[in-house]
């Protein structure tokens, strides 16, 4: 990956894109990681899901950076992030209630560190992200298939 000419700060596979989204949403590297550290922040204290993450992550800062170089990918396009979140999250004992209590943590995070429009931006972005997760969990179990509307 290279920087874009006009923006060096910029890492990206898709530095024109990438660029446009920065530009738009006031979005960066900067600000995805004051959002993952102060949301996760959250997340481990959060009395339902704090235990559920502290059971499994050992080395928390190298999952943070793991989770910027994520939200980079997803929210701007950069192709920073090689992992398979799927598989890793349809085994953790949560259903649609764990993935509901996510986003409103990942709401309220987003708005406080976000511009309006950067905000919004990652939350249709976790939106999608928690549904997937959940029909993922759910399948897991062997459930019903009827996956709960999380909005």
């Amino acid at each position: 990956m290279m920087p874009h000419a006009s923006r060096p700060d910029i890492v990206s596979a898709r530095p024109e894109m990438t660029e446009a989204i920065m530009i738009e949403t006031g979005l960066d590297e900067r600000v995805l990681r004051a959002l993952v550290e102060r949301f996760y922040d959250r997340i481990r204290r959060d009395a339902v899901l704090g235990p559920i993450f502290e059971a499994r992550i050992t080395d928390w800062a190298a999952h943070l950076d793991r989770l910027v170089a994520f939200w980079s990918s997803v929210a701007l396009m950069t192709g920073r992030y090689h992992g398979r979140p799927v598989p890793a999250h349809a085994r953790l004992p949560v259903d649609a209630t764990h993935f509901e209590r996510w986003l409103a943590l990942f709401r309220e995070t987003a708005r406080e560190i976000c511009t309006p429009a950067g905000a919004a931006h990652v939350i249709a972005r976790a939106e999608r992200i928690a549904r997937s997760l959940n029909s993922a969990a759910e399948a897991a179990r062997g459930g019903p298939g009827a996956v709960r509307n999380l909005s």
